[in-house]
């Protein structure tokens, strides 16, 4: 027998050689952490190096660990005490289930302690992590509290136009608290402080960032995008989705008269993504935010808080994960404006857009990661090492040319290595620079292009003379009150 047929079918579990009676927190507090997570096994008689010892006198060490639960644990949690034999060893289980009155604490030697679960350890809760346990022992959630803010101060136009456009139905006074934005004496919700216009609350903001290659530090140019977006959580939701779509590109592939466009990014993925990150964080984590931070390969959405059960998701079947909510009444108003579903199903979603494109092969599946104080969603990037753009017919230099570009940013580099293929990687993400801020401004100068590229006059002046050359840029009028046209 070894440890795992032992213990059975567990979510975590820790193990002590012997009943330590005179240092009862050295375990006690693998009981607080599991009544304060998700449930657990505590194994009495098995070494460090899982060797099954057993002990001399189990039914006697199992009286005295019931004991000690009763006087060092408060409140005490609900457990159960069993044994299980090996040939002649015996050992004593504690299982400890979930607890629904939170936080569970260590007390003795005059100290009073709640613990979690990191990894196999168990360590005192953080702040945050206590604060979030006590609105879960007593049945409230963050975004249902009083916030500190007075709601004759705020106003709700993005919210109600928002509603208005994915619904048809007008916002109501009385919505102010069927949807939570207000209790019922009139005080606004840390719901309705998030979803205001101007969210008072500073650290809902999100953070988007273009990063230039596979790293945060590539190159001499480190980001070739990056924006700070504050307000309701409406306006970050349109604001980060709208970030990914304007730094993503479209490649496409002819199929007989017509073509299929393959995106670099799944839109129903990103927003399901970006909702996540946005609805179920932990807003009691102050000075951390939300973050998109987008690579050449892949886009990492950061949430602050990990998953609400607190479990690991490492080698869980993520279509057989039950739903939780950190913040049910945002859940519901982001339901209710038609982004997402009651039931909860994004991460089904999300991989079920990636496994309907016509590009996804399993490396580039999504990946979850969490613990207990972070949520990463990285999704990849289905064209990336790939040469679609390029196979698809020989006409596509003359499409480029002849055709005007509506959005430059979906200007692929493959396309443009095509047109100029003595390029580096380097001086095509500076060609594709040039092109997005002439785009955004017609009227912009030559100099203006250069402070902002940060080179020399000879540069900046070998790249307009190399993209006139090539037909993709034409100066219209004066040098002083012309401007330019992408071709």
């Amino acid at each position: 027998m070894d440890i795992k047929q032992l213990i059975g079918e567990t979510t975590d579990y820790d193990k002590k050689l012997a009943l330590e009676e005179k240092k009862p927190k050295s375990w006690c507090k693998s009981i607080s952490a599991f009544a304060n997570c998700f449930g657990g096994k505590l194994i009495f008689g098995v070494s460090n190096d899982n060797e099954l010892v057993g002990l001399a006198d189990a039914e006697g060490d199992a009286e005295k660990i019931s004991e000690a639960i009763k006087i060092h644990l408060n409140p005490i949690p609900e457990f159960k005490l069993s044994f299980e034999k090996d040939g002649d060893k015996t050992f004593v289980i504690v299982e400890v289930m979930k607890g629904q009155q939170t936080p569970y604490y260590y007390e003795g030697d005059g100290q009073l302690v709640a613990f979690m679960r990191i990894g196999n350890e168990s360590v005192p809760a953080t702040p945050s992590q206590l604060r979030e346990l006590v609105l879960r022992g007593s049945g409230e959630s963050y975004d249902s509290l009083k916030s500190r803010y007075d709601f004759d101060n705020m106003s709700f136009t993005k919210l109600k136009s928002v509603y208005k456009q994915r619904t048809g139905n007008t916002f109501e006074d009385t919505d102010y608290e069927s949807f939570g934005l207000i209790d019922e004496k009139g005080n606004l919700t840390n719901a309705g402080a998030l979803l205001a216009d101007e969210s008072p609350v500073r650290h809902s903001r999100l953070f988007c960032t273009r990063w230039n290659g596979l790293t945060k530090a590539s190159g001499i140019v480190d980001a070739l995008d990056d924006k700070e977006y504050m307000g309701s959580l409406v306006t970050l939701l349109q604001a980060g989705t709208d970030f990914v779509r304007n730094n993503s590109k479209k490649a496409w592939r002819k199929v007989g008269d017509g073509r299929i466009e393959m995106p670099d990014y799944p839109d129903r993925a990103v927003l399901e993504g970006v909702v996540n990150a946005l609805i179920h964080r932990n807003y009691m984590e102050i000075g951390s935010e939300v973050h998109i931070d987008m690579f050449d390969d892949r886009i990492e959405i950061y949430s602050p808080g990990g998953m609400v059960s607190g479990i690991s998701l490492e080698g869980k079947d993520l279509l057989k994960i039950p739903s939780k909510r950190r913040n049910p009444i945002l859940a519901d108003i982001f339901s209710r404006l038609k982004y997402m579903e009651r039931r909860g199903s994004g991460f089904k979603k999300i991989l079920a857009d990636y496994e309907g494109q016509v590009e996804f092969d399993e490396s580039k599946m999504p990946v979850f990661d969490a613990d207990n104080d972070d949520f990463t969603l990285t999704l990849y990037n289905l064209n990336y090492g790939t040469n679609y753009a390029t196979q698809v017919n020989e006409n596509v230099i003359e499409n480029v040319i002849e055709n005007v570009i509506e959005n430059v940013i979906e200007i692929s580099e493959e396309k443009m290595k095509q047109l100029m293929p003595e390029y580096s990687k380097k001086k095509l993400t500076k060609a594709c620079e040039i092109l997005k801020m002439i785009s955004e401004n017609p009227n912009i100068s030559i100099e203006e292009l250069r402070i902002a590229l940060d080179v020399t006059d000879r540069t900046i002046a070998r790249y307009i003379s190399e993209l006139k050359d090539k037909g993709i840029i034409e100066r219209k009028g004066p040098d002083n009150g012309g401007k330019w046209e992408i071709r």
